[in-house]
């Protein structure tokens, strides 16, 4: 008990001569925060990118590509191949006894950003009423549906807070052709809501695409088993095709942004350096300017065990009042809030920040981590200063 009595002495006498040590003090815990602050925005905004996609996946849809393509983007399906994948087994049927799929377009046209007018690439789905039953909680939010065979587009509620000039009611060039806004849809903060939306045949007129489409989404009679499906692609040597479950491909788009995070991670940890100088620095002036009142202390009996931890400790509290610090200023300003980046088609996906109680823990475990690394040798100092120093400031 007599060594935790100790250790509690240093600490309160160090944490008296804060005031004194202000400014130098202010440095290191600000040093900190913005390291903090800085991976949390990286990692908040990878998440949230991830949450976004895996909220657009499912189970219980499967989607059809051309083998080695690696979006929506670069794939391409024939109505033939359509057709013949439409006979598979392991696909459910409706109340007529018709099998449950959406042949869909995918393409990208021109937006602009917002908040910077920038041009960027949106995308644009060309899509059947069925495609809509493939989809959980899509919900028509304003106006209307649009009608087949016309030049009208719903768009995507995502679209609408991140770019201009897709409001309800506006006209839309695309190319030579114009498009009506006629509606707005929801889907449950899922990706699709960053996109714009028309019927499949009309899309395929205007974009020329012929009767190409670039996938095939399928409701599975058994969710996630696409086995009968894969056989009867890998039976026919014509169908040069890949089927995974929705959530599956959904889930490979989200490591587009995986070098983000790696990243991320880099530029933290070289600013956590600096800031590793600043604290160092800030004990290394904490306990110069204790030198007298340590020494007396170990004059009148305190070990050096009692002035390292209390020594060490200071540095760590300086360090996690600036990760808290930090991280409230992550979740303040950035926790919710929507951006847009480019997805693995090269077109903006739209989501939104998410500080996690796993990043939290993150942020808060650096702090600790600069704060024992910046205070360990300073402290060892303080352990070693000798008991003479006391008496050299007495005379």
């Amino acid at each position: 008990m007599k060594i935790l009595y100790q250790i509690w002495a240093v600490i309160v006498m160090n944490v008296r001569s804060l005031p004194s040590r202000f400014w130098m003090s202010f440095a290191a815990v600000f040093a900190v925060a913005v390291v903090v602050g800085v991976l949390q925005a990286f990692l908040a905004m990878s998440d949230g990118f991830k949450a976004t996609l895996s909220g657009t996946g499912s189970d219980s849809v499967a989607i059809v590509t051309r083998e080695g393509s690696q979006s929506e983007l670069n794939s391409v399906l024939s109505r033939d191949a359509v057709n013949s994948v439409s006979e598979a087994p392991g696909i459910a049927k409706d109340a007529d006894g018709n099998p449950i799929y959406s042949a869909e377009l995918y393409v990208v046209v021109d937006g602009l950003k917002r908040t910077t007018l920038t041009e960027v690439n949106i995308p644009f789905r060309g899509i059947s009423t069925k495609g809509f039953e493939l989809r959980d909680s899509v919900e028509i939010t304003a106006g209307r549906m649009f009608n087949p065979g016309n030049n009208e587009i719903i768009v995507g509620e995502g679209v609408l807070n991140q770019f201009t000039g897709f409001e309800l009611g506006k006209t839309v060039r695309f190319g030579k052709t114009e498009w009506e806004v006629v509606g707005v849809f929801s889907t449950g903060g899922s990706a699709f809501e960053s996109e714009l939306w028309a019927d499949a045949r009309t899309v395929q007129t205007q974009f020329r695409r012929g009767s190409t489409f670039q996938t095939m989404r399928i409701r599975l009679e058994t969710p996630g088993d696409v086995s009968a499906i894969e056989a009867l692609i890998e039976a026919d040597p014509q169908l040069n095709l890949t089927v995974q479950t929705e959530s599956n491909f959904f889930s490979e788009q989200g490591d587009a942004l995986q070098g983000i995070v790696y990243f991320g991670w880099g530029v933290s940890i070289i600013m956590a350096l600096g800031a590793l100088a600043g604290a160092l620095n800030t004990m290394y002036t904490s306990v110069a300017s204790r030198a007298g009142e340590i020494a007396t202390l170990r004059a009148i009996g305190f070990s050096n065990t009692s002035a390292f931890v209390g020594t060490l400790i200071e540095s760590v509290m300086l360090a996690v009042i600036g990760g808290v610090l930090g991280t409230l200023a992550a979740f303040l300003y950035l926790d919710g809030k929507t951006a847009s980046t480019l997805g693995g088609s090269f077109s903006q996906i739209v989501f939104a920040f998410e500080v996690t109680p796993s990043l939290i823990k993150d942020g808060i475990w650096m702090a600790i981590a600069i704060g024992l690394v910046g205070g360990v040798f300073p402290a060892w100092r303080a352990a070693r200063l000798p008991v003479m120093v006391a008496f050299r400031n007495a005379a």
